[in-house]
């Protein structure tokens, strides 16, 4: 797809002041009707043109037209009622009010496809996008027609698989599907979680990939994170599964958190893209932290098959930090990378290494 160590984020960006409320999740827009359709547009090439100034090497939206990264994928379907709450908890964790399964799940119309187009247009790197996956879907919702976790999962991943076939069309080359469910449910990843991730990456020929990390730096997951113990082991209970499965990458955070590296291990085969930025802190983390955690995980990952990226997603940090976040990811990234091909470069040439002369197309 692109050279040794191709960088990434996994999710979200801080979106632009005038566009919604900062440093907040389910943050407000500021714009209404076709503003508001043109603001996230604008943003949107934004977000592409700062992840091209950083040096990343394959672009996202940075979900700079969605609210949130599970919500306004289900906005989009028919059989959720949006006026009708109830109040659940969403991953044994903390309660939520949140829309209600009334009847048969379907998607009417292509959610993302034509931000898909529109990103395509302002870059030549190769883009990801995310989507929700089934299970995280399914802890977002109460069910008042299913009646059953399993069965709206797959109804779920059989439109998540509509939606997929599309963005790869539009040009996508790796479709993301982001299931933080996986490091709780432990029973339901392995008995129907994977499988039906599974079906919502079938006949896909683009490149797939899971995120499983553990939240944005919010209260309730820093709290929960708190819980945990020494050493977190959630992956373990689930990646021998997902190491059969047919899923390219496997996503999963690392930097300053309690993760054994040595669990890499358990996925061996698979692309990992690896978490060097801790989006919990608003302190930016220098080249050679980036650098020292990727070092880590090359005892445990071949070069070939390592993806330096974010823990999570950034949408509720300052810009600022967000930006320099994505810096240090470049720049830590391009120390291993010529560690490992033996190229010598002054700290100039390490920040900039192959990137100079590109630039992004006006919108």
């Amino acid at each position: 797809m692109t050279g040794l160590l191709p960088t990434s984020i996994v999710g979200s960006l801080p979106k632009p002041v005038w566009l919604a409320e900062p440093e907040k999740l389910w943050s407000p827009w500021k714009m209404e009707a076709g503003q508001l359709a043109e603001g996230k547009r604008d943003a949107l090439v934004l977000s592409c043109a700062e992840q091209h100034r950083a040096g990343l090497d394959i672009v996202s939206d940075g979900e700079q037209t969605r609210q949130h990264f599970v919500t306004t994928f289900i906005e989009q379907l028919s059989g959720v009622d949006f006026a009708r709450r109830e109040t659940v908890t969403i991953r044994n964790r903390y309660e939520a009010s949140v829309p209600t399964v009334v009847g048969p799940v379907a998607r009417e119309k292509p959610v993302f496809v034509d931000d898909a187009r529109h990103l395509r247009a302002h870059t030549d790197r190769p883009i990801k996008w995310a989507l929700p996956g089934p299970l995280t879907m399914v802890d977002t919702l109460y069910d008042a027609h299913y009646r059953s976790r399993e069965k709206l999962a797959w109804e779920f991943a059989a439109v998540l698989n509509q939606e997929a076939r599309e963005l790869q069309a539009a040009g996508v080359n790796i479709i993301q599907f982001d299931e933080p469910a996986f490091n709780v449910f432990f029973d339901e990843v392995n008995d129907w979680g994977v499988a039906a991730l599974e079906r919502a990456i079938e006949g896909l020929n683009c490149e797939t990939a899971v995120h499983i990390c553990y939240g944005y730096g919010i209260k309730a997951n820093t709290d929960w994170k708190a819980t945990l113990g020494s050493e977190w082991r959630q992956y373990e209970e689930i990646f021998p599964r997902l190491q059969t499965s047919g899923v390219d990458l496997v996503s999963l955070e690392c930097h300053n958190s309690r993760v054994p590296m040595d669990l890499i291990e358990l996925i061996r085969g698979k692309k990992v893209m690896v978490g060097a930025i801790d989006v919990a802190s608003n302190r930016i983390e220098t080249p050679e932290e980036v650098a020292n955690v990727l070092r880590s995980a090359l005892q445990f990952v071949d070069p070939d098959k390592l993806y330096p990226c974010t823990n999570c997603g950034m949408a509720p940090l300052p810009r600022e930090i967000a930006r320099g976040k994505l810096k240090a990811l470049s720049e830590g990234a391009e120390l291993v990378r010529r560690e490992l091909t033996g190229v010598q470069a002054s700290p100039r040439e390490s920040s900039t290494h192959h990137r100079a002369g590109e630039t992004v197309a006006a919108s």
